[in-house]
């Protein structure tokens, strides 16, 4: 039997052999309660086909999926009296969850009926039958774009994607997604409508990318002659993807990029969407996250899981628990530790003691009081859903586009900015856990009040600059160690050793210190080296370290990161990749926890196993978020 999807996924035309003529009938109906894209494992489905005169007379078939979603166990009535069988498996090649609509499937049904006359016409053969107390079935589904041939990738086997987040940082990650063969944008969602008061980091350089990557030298998200407006916006997505898809994929059976303020509509009415990416401000992560992965959607989400420690274990839970694809995208961007562990492990600089890490950030405004005036809400944006689970406050411009981040309730800070970038391998490669501890350093504001100086006490933004020591005890054969995190401008101390070498620590770096001896590394852990200089002659010991990542080489148009080449795998039944959720958690942990530490402004005791603050009632309130009414995760 072959099955082709429809656009709804609520029904299947298909046309079937039966019975020992193999004549050709019209099987009518495949429906599915609830109607909706294929469902996660442990879902319930209700297939039903009918046909005229059908030999067997299959009427319907129950389906559970399982937790792998590699077999299904099912029961079936079959003929006049309504036995009940048991289906004995269900597979699939290759091993996947359930598909896409739109997607060719090949059905394979081979079983045996009572009713069938064939079959029943000896007291022997029934008694046979009766006694095996089983039906077997076996299904076969082949994706379309196996039966296609090498390089195709049918419309039907497209990954359809709603990208939800159309500021700056969104569409500029959005135009890549175009080109991909495997995806396929059909929804944008942003709660606002037009490009009106975005800031980015130069006045054209997005809007030259987009002109670029649609092919259109005088598009606008002013939508008029001259109004070379920083673009962003839902309306400016919805337009980028068509006009992309209509110039650059005319063979592709495109209806249109539907466009939505809420995400949560999104999901009720896009019912064919089968994955998301999430580019929206760093409050809104983790609840559209779990939304969406609770639908069965696979999911890509930018840095950080979400801004508060245990939304983000929940996060990581529901991955786990759902099994669909994730992709944290900051893996990407990860270099390697093959030449450090190398050298750790041969010796060269001792037993690691400390690894020091700092970056040139924040490289936006901080503010150091809360916005005052009361700026009109622009036409367009819903500030109520941009708020989405944190506390009602008036409207300003100074909380959105950009500089959200320096906010403790919209925001990571530093840390969750550019740490993910650099610290995730490293804390693959040493196995780093949950710290037994947090230690602050930061800088503080000072105003005059009726020319009196005082110190703003501020526990709504992160600070302009800060040193964060974690602790790590000791785990296996690796010693305890310190990581120390730093922004703002700060870094640690020249090593003699440059001195030495007549050199100075890069505005961004990562140095691995050893009790005889040091790494010095670019931010990224690129390009490490022994120092003083003189060290690295014989000492290239272990694998060579490449100039830069190889995930950070530049890519031709059209190809795709290593991770999102992965999660496109894994959405289709293969393994999650090393940039999965499920990959994320002890790093996800200090990010959030580095934001504890500096918004209480004290050092604090980690209990991981309990997810609080030990030494602090004031400072565990911090590691979750008060939600607003109907934005509460269950």
């Amino acid at each position: 039997m072959v099955l082709t999807t429809t656009g709804d996924t609520q029904a299947i035309a298909a046309s079937s052999a039966w019975g020992k003529n193999k004549t050709r009938r019209r099987v009518s109906s495949f429906s599915k309660v609830p109607a909706a894209p294929p469902p996660p494992a442990g879902q319930n489905l209700r297939l039903v086909l009918s046909a005229t005169n059908p030999p067997p007379k299959l009427k319907n078939m129950n389906l559970a999926t399982t937790g792998d979603t590699r077999a299904i166990a099912a029961s079936s009535a079959r003929g006049k009296n309504k036995t009940r069988r048991r289906v004995s498996s269900f597979s699939k090649v290759p091993a996947a969850p359930p598909p896409p609509a739109g997607q060719n499937l090949r059905l394979s049904l081979r079983f045996f009926d009572m009713m069938h006359p064939w079959l029943m016409n000896t007291e022997q053969n029934r008694r046979k039958f009766l006694g095996t107390a089983a039906v077997t079935a076996a299904f076969t589904i082949v994706p379309r774009h196996v039966l296609g041939g090498p390089g195709v990738v049918a419309p039907s086997d497209k990954i359809t994607l709603a990208h939800i987040g159309t500021g700056t940082e969104g569409l500029r990650e959005m135009l890549p997604l175009l080109s991909v063969p495997d995806i396929q944008i059909v929804a944008v969602c942003d709660p606002n409508l037009s490009a009106v008061g975005y800031r980015d980091w130069s006045a054209a350089g997005l809007l030259n990318q987009i002109r670029k990557a649609i092919g259109k030298a005088d598009w606008s998200a002013g939508w008029s002659a001259g109004q070379d407006v920083v673009p962003g916006g839902r309306a400016a997505a919805k337009d980028i993807v068509e006009t992309f898809y209509a110039g650059q994929r005319p063979g592709d059976k495109f209806k249109g990029c539907a466009a939505y303020a809420d995400f949560r509509e999104l999901l009720d009415k896009e019912k064919d969407v089968n994955a998301v990416k999430i580019m929206t401000p760093d409050h809104l992560h983790g609840v559209i996250s779990i939304a969406c992965m609770k639908k069965g959607k696979h999911v890509i989400v930018h840095k950080p899981l979400a801004n508060r420690l245990k939304e983000a274990r929940a996060v990581i839970e529901t991955a786990r628990a759902t099994g669909v694809a994730t992709h944290f995208m900051p893996w990407d961007s990860n270099g390697s530790m093959a030449q450090v562990m190398a050298w750790i492990k041969d010796g060269s600089i001792g037993s690691l003691r400390e690894i020091h890490n700092w970056t040139n950030r924040p490289v936006w405004p901080q503010y150091a009081t809360l916005p005052t005036g009361n700026p009109p809400v622009p036409p367009g944006f819903d500030w109520d859903l941009w708020l989405g689970p944190e506390a009602e406050r008036p409207y300003h411009p100074d909380y959105t586009h950009m500089v959200f981040r320096g906010w403790y309730d919209f925001g990571g800070g530093s840390m969750a900015d550019m740490g993910h970038y650099s610290l995730w391998s490293v804390f693959r490669a040493l196995d780093l856990g949950a710290p037994s501890s947090v230690d602050p350093m930061l800088s503080h504001h000072c105003i005059f009040n009726d020319n009196v100086a005082a110190t703003v006490k501020n526990d709504f933004s992160f600070p302009t600059a800060s040193a964060v020591r974690f602790k790590y005890p000791a785990k296996g054969e690796r010693p305890a160690l310190d990581l120390i995190w730093y922004d703002g401008g700060m870094r640690p101390p020249t090593p003699e050793e440059l001195d030495e070498d007549r050199r100075e620590l890069p505005i961004e770096g990562m140095l691995f210190v050893g009790d005889k001896g040091k790494i010095l590394s670019g931010f990224h852990v690129d390009n490490p080296r022994l120092i003083p200089e003189r060290k690295m002659s014989g000492s290239m010991s272990g694998p060579a370290a490449p100039a830069a990542p190889a995930s950070r080489q530049p890519r031709a148009p059209g190809e795709i990161s290593p991770g999102l080449r992965q999660w496109i795998a894994c959405c289709r039944g293969g393994a999650q990749s090393p940039g999965s959720f499920l990959e994320a958690g002890p790093l996800s942990d200090a990010v959030n926890l580095y934001a504890v530490a500096l918004r209480s402004r004290q050092r604090i005791v980690f209990d991981a196993g309990n997810a609080l603050i030990a030494n602090s009632a004031a400072a565990d309130r911090y590691l979750s978020r008060e939600y607003r009414k109907g934005w509460e995760i269950a």
